[in-house]
């Protein structure tokens, strides 16, 4: 196993990933309760959409482990599902078993171009500034679901969208004292602080009354049968549909390339030209994810931005993934009390893991607001339309854009141009519906 992740060229050892692969699962597993609970709205059965859900997620992370060997979680998206919950399903009408037919063909799209090379060399083509602009928007983006779960801010009005919410409740005193523990001991260096922050706020959310126990500790897995393979393939052969089809496309695109960049990143994974090497692996594995998750009756898969906390305890290789994939494992059968653990409890591992990607603003080149003015766009974008893809995409036009109007055409590399369109193809297919 050592040879196999290479442990010694990556510095890790068994411990780390462990405690690693733990705080990664923490931090996402509440996709499992979440996920169903958003697609219900569309009409998928929510026990089976729970079981759908927990073997994407194997399906994926267990890939990611062994063949991209990358220390990511691989789960369904948010932000896709409440795409085809509310605008595809909702708003424009079509069965969930249409919605799926997008996320089948999208995937296998995806592989295609994939295996053609052409996701990597794409992915070569975006400059250093935007890259290291991924890794901050996407920590920024962390501290505000962060702060958000634990209950500090809160939906405001017009003119001021959110808010402070009412701290002096006990489980927002109770996250605040968690942030707070978690601090503490990072300051003081305990290994595995962020898990052991969120474990003892559970505790202390359990003890105040305000998360019960659960009824029971083992429970067998809903059956898969309403969703398995249910995917109509000919109501999505319109010309309505290729506007979902391309936004989910697009989407998808843009978040995974802007997350596994945002993450290697951090994790100290990228080369000496701020390029991922071998990135068409862990493409690959986000390609054929979602081409699964369509089969198993869920939304589009792929690389979940939580797994920095997982590499903040240490995770550094494939192995951190397959402990994500074996705890995903028993939570089929043990849902109940693996999904005990409270927003509140680990919103402040989110908001530590976000302060800690703050890092990559050291590398932005504050003297070229040609590249300046794109990560800028980037970050906030991301951040204030709650869309890491909108940000993206903001970031490719803006760059290509000034460049152009700047005389700097020479440096715009073949794919940025390619990217921008893309871009383009988002804003003008995507249904601004919600």
């Amino acid at each position: 196993m050592r040879t196999f992740f290479e442990f010694d060229r990556h510095q890790a050892n068994f411990s780390q990933e462990i405690l690693a692969g733990l705080t990664t699962f923490v931090t996402v597993s509440y996709i499992i309760i979440v996920n169903p609970a958003i697609l219900s709205a569309a009409g998928i059965p929510r026990e089976a959409s729970m079981t759908a859900t927990i073997l994407t997620a194997i399906f994926g992370t267990l890939l990611m482990g062994i063949y991209a060997k990358r220390p990511f979680a691989v789960a369904p998206y948010m932000g896709e599902n409440a795409f085809i919950a509310y605008t595809v399903v909702n708003t424009l009408g079509y069965s969930w078993q249409t919605a799926l037919a997008s996320i089948c063909i999208s995937g296998i799209l995806f592989t295609a171009l994939t295996l053609s090379g052409l996701r990597s060399w794409l992915s070569t083509a975006i400059p250093s500034t935007l890259k290291h602009s991924f890794a901050v928007g996407i920590g920024l983006f962390l501290a505000f679901i962060g702060f958000s779960h634990m209950g500090v801010v809160a939906l405001g009005v017009p003119g001021a969208p959110v808010k402070m919410a009412d701290i002096s409740s006990l489980p927002v005193l109770t996250s605040l004292a968690g942030l707070l523990l978690i601090s503490v001991m990072l300051a003081f260096r305990v290994p595995g602080a962020i898990l052991i922050g969120i474990l003892l706020t559970t505790g202390g959310l359990i003890f105040l009354g305000t998360v019960p126990f659960p009824e029971a500790l083992v429970s067998p897995p809903p059956s898969l049968a309403p969703t398995f393979l249910n995917i109509d393939f000919q109501g999505a052969m319109t010309w309505g549909f290729i506007g979902v089809i391309t936004s989910v496309l697009v989407m998808d695109f843009v978040d995974t390339m802007g997350t596994l960049i945002g993450l290697s990143s951090r994790a100290n994974l990228l080369d000496e030209n701020d390029n991922l090497p071998e990135i068409e692996k862990p493409m690959l594995v986000d390609a054929l994810s979602t081409v699964a998750a369509s089969f198993f009756g869920t939304t589009t898969a792929g690389v979940y931005i939580e797994s920095a906390a997982g590499i903040e305890q240490g995770g550094k290789t494939g192995f951190t993934a397959i402990v994500i994939a074996a705890l995903f494992a028993f939570a089929l059968f043990f849902s109940p009390i693996l999904t005990i653990v409270p927003a509140n409890a680990y919103g402040p591992a989110l908001v530590v893991v976000g302060m800690f990607m703050l890092q990559s603003v050291a590398k932005f080149d504050f003297k070229d607001y040609t590249e300046l003015m794109p990560a800028f766009l980037t970050i906030t974008l991301m951040m204030f339309t709650f869309n890491i893809g909108v940000g993206i995409t903001a970031g490719f036009i803006a760059y290509v854009i000034l460049k152009l109007l700047t005389g700097k055409i020479s440096s715009i590399h073949p794919g940025m141009w390619i990217l921008a369109a893309l871009s383009l193809t988002f804003y003008l297919f995507y249904p601004y519906h919600s």
